[in-house]
């Protein structure tokens, strides 16, 4: 079995993870080859989706702040145009507001 540090496909990324540069469809050596570039491919799937969660537990209170001041305007704007739905309580039920 080849051993990925033996490929010419192989590289060392200075942090001194390793970057396959092989293409699965074409320079795959061996199969076992295949199956650590899936591999690699699943870590790199895996630390996008770690970065994505982090984004979000740092978004997290100012998007709690912004639902909340949200909720408040749309709270405020419906009581502002409460008097346009209200029934007056002063009428009774033969009445007519719109007769003088």
């Amino acid at each position: 079995m080849l051993r990925c540090e033996d490929c010419e496909f192989f590289r060392r990324l200075p942090d001194g993870s390793p970057h396959l540069t092989c293409d699965p469809y074409s320079t795959i050596k061996e199969p076992e080859c295949l199956a650590k570039w899936e591999f690699r491919q699943l870590e790199v799937i895996a630390n996008a989706h770690q970065a994505t969660l982090d984004m979000h537990r740092r978004f997290a209170p100012l998007q709690s702040k912004l639902f909340k001041h949200l909720e408040k305007e749309i709270d405020e704007s419906e009581d502002a145009d409460r008097w346009k739905y209200d029934e007056p309580d002063d009428l009774g039920e033969d009445d007519d507001p719109f007769q003088v």
